[in-house]
């Protein structure tokens, strides 16, 4: 793997990836154990923290806030004093890059802090829709503007006394429900959140650890969350590894030939491993080690797979589904992702870049109202690909151009978004590979 110019990757095939690895510590857990730690009364000592650029700005956000934060530069530990008397809004905008999660979950987190908070992003992020947080934080109290009907960044969030709500999201959305969940910890009354699909539990299952008075029950096939209001004691975490990172090493291991990858010490959360239940379905050699702490390991060889039909609700997120794709693309037979309309409105369109990254090596794919199908059957060829600012196309397309047998290079542009989330993708490529 080599640069070839700014923003730009080449990706050569032909070589099998060997070896273990660990992958940056878990983006959702990250965001969240920052803000909660700026919320709760006292010092908090986090370990393990994402490097991508996604997470610095929600470290950077919640300084701006008022919380006071130290970053230990030989160990990446960072110490968080927090608690609502110091939180103010801040007199400049905060700017969370190209962080839909960051803007989110901090856009409950300032709904209960009092004057004009203003959040802005970079120009993929003033794209994607905030109206999801500004209807049930208008709900509770605070004032949320933004840009058109559907409330695009930037964002002026009007805080102060909030009231708990009664809410079912019309979206399968961890961000939505940890917004409210946010803003809820100083709300009059009981916050309730209703998931028929369950999303990923970090939020309630931080928030408890933390000391909130919070509990969760089972509301027909997903989950229901009633929050307290409640002061937050500070805590040390250790944050696991990405399992949504994990992904792209365990389809590499399955899809390169002679592969055999080891990704170590990741979060197993059930709402965060449904990629490997899918890859499992495909035929997927893969093996899953519980470590009995929350976290393990997954060792993934190359093996022929097989089409299927992937439902969203086996990945809440659809933080997967290129991913997946790259999978679908080499597989016996067509594989059909249902319900994956909400990729239109991600860090970019994924679900048409996730037809134009099939293409690209020499694969079919067409989008069927709200579904994909992806043809499979494919010998993948090397390609010339657009990420189009969207760290997981990018990412997913190493992927594709790493399994390639055909002579030349991949070509990926838009090879610096990789940087929000990953920064040493690129290299542990190179490691894997053998590259020197």
């Amino acid at each position: 793997m080599s640069a070839r110019s700014t923003g730009t990757r080449e990706v050569l095939g032909g070589h099998p990836l060997l070896g273990s690895t660990t992958v940056p510590g878990d983006k959702s857990i990250s965001h969240r154990a920052l803000l909660l730690a700026a919320l709760a009364e006292g010092t908090s000592v986090l370990a393990g923290l994402s490097d991508g650029d996604d997470v610095v700005r929600t470290r950077l956000a919640v300084e701006a806030l008022g919380a006071v934060v130290t970053r230990d530069p030989s160990t990446g530990t960072v110490t968080v004093r927090g608690g609502r008397s110091r939180l103010a809004a801040p007199a400049r905008p905060v700017d969370l890059g190209n962080s839909g999660t960051g803007m989110r979950l901090l856009a409950g987190v300032v709904a209960g802090v009092p004057g004009v908070t203003r959040l802005t992003g970079d120009a993929s992020l003033r794209s994607r829709p905030m109206d999801r947080v500004a209807v049930p934080l208008g709900l509770m109290g605070a004032d949320v503007a933004g840009v058109g009907e559907r409330c695009l960044p930037p964002l002026a969030i009007t805080g102060g006394a909030m009231v708990g709500i009664d809410y079912t999201p019309p979206m399968a959305s961890a961000q939505v429900k940890g917004a409210v969940l946010l803003a809820g910890l100083d709300a009059d009354g009981e916050t309730v959140v209703r998931e028929p699909v369950a999303t990923r539990a970090h939020t309630e299952e931080m928030l408890a650890a933390s000391g909130a008075d919070v509990s969760v029950e089972p509301w027909g096939a997903g989950r229901m969350v009633r929050l307290r209001r409640s002061v937050l004691r500070p805590v040390d975490r250790a944050v696991p590894g990405d399992p949504s990172q994990a992904a792209f090493w365990a389809v590499a291991g399955v899809v390169v030939p002679g592969s055999r990858v080891t990704v170590e010490h990741i979060h197993l959360g059930p709402e965060r491993i449904g990629f490997v239940h899918v890859l499992v379905r495909m035929g997927a050699s893969l093996v899953l080690h519980d470590d009995g702490d929350g976290t393990g390991s997954l060792i993934a060889s190359h093996g022929g797979l097989s089409g299927t039909t992937v439902e969203a609700a086996e990945i809440p997120s659809l933080d997967e589904v290129p991913i997946l794709a790259v999978a679908a693309l080499v597989a016996d037979g067509p594989t059909r992702f249902r319900d994956v309309g909400e990729l239109r409105v991600k860090e970019s369109d994924r679900l048409a870049g996730t037809v134009a990254l099939v293409e690209a090596f020499g694969g079919s794919a067409r989008v069927e109202g709200d579904d994909l199908v992806v043809g499979g059957g494919t010998v993948p060829a090397p390609g010339t690909v657009d990420a189009r600012g969207d760290h997981r196309m990018a990412m997913a397309a190493a992927v594709a151009g790493a399994a390639c047998t055909g002579a030349g290079a991949t070509v990926i542009s838009g090879w610096e978004s990789v940087a929000t989330s990953y920064p040493g993708f690129a290299a542990t490529l190179e490691r894997l590979a053998g590259a020197r």
